[in-house]
């Protein structure tokens, strides 16, 4: 489907990625278009599964949840791909995980109220729920983000 975005379509991803929220109408305004063409435009994309769906972006300062870190984990020899898909999952406190290719093994983003709720929660990844067994883990707390996306 990438083959078929034309400059039009891409435009309106870009749009909608800074504010989902907006409507066919403002769409239709900054690329263009009328209302009826960009609603047209953004249902085929969302058809295509290209939009998979809109969020909502918290600022978490403002939260319980303010700190965020990245927790490497590696794995015992011979753990198998699907069981470090599935290691930290469980996890309320993680917002997404990812498998890598070579070291180290997974990487999960978490956001945690303090210090001791993330001592709390790699504590947690250590211990496992039986297997796979994380061997190592090492922490980085984030001290600051750009995000390209939502700049609000």
């Amino acid at each position: 489907m990438a083959a078929d975005l034309d400059q039009t379509d891409r435009k309106i991803l870009e749009t909608l990625a800074v504010d989902a929220r907006r409507s066919a109408s403002a769409v239709g305004r900054i690329v263009g278009l009328s209302p009826p063409a960009a609603k047209r435009r953004i249902d085929r994309l969302e058809q295509a599964g290209i939009i998979r769906g809109y969020t909502t972006v918290l600022d978490h300062r403002h939260l319980d949840t303010h700190i965020e870190a990245f927790i490497e984990l590696r794995f015992a020899a011979g753990t198998q791909v699907a069981d470090v898909d599935g290691s930290v999952v469980h996890l309320p406190e993680v917002i997404e995980s990812f498998t890598l290719a070579g070291d180290p093994d997974a990487l999960a983003h978490v956001r945690v109220r303090d210090l001791d709720h993330l001592k709390n929660v790699v504590d947690r990844i250590r211990r496992g729920r039986g297997k796979p067994t994380v061997t190592t883990t090492r922490t980085m707390i984030v001290l600051g983000r750009t995000d390209r996306l939502h700049t609000n």
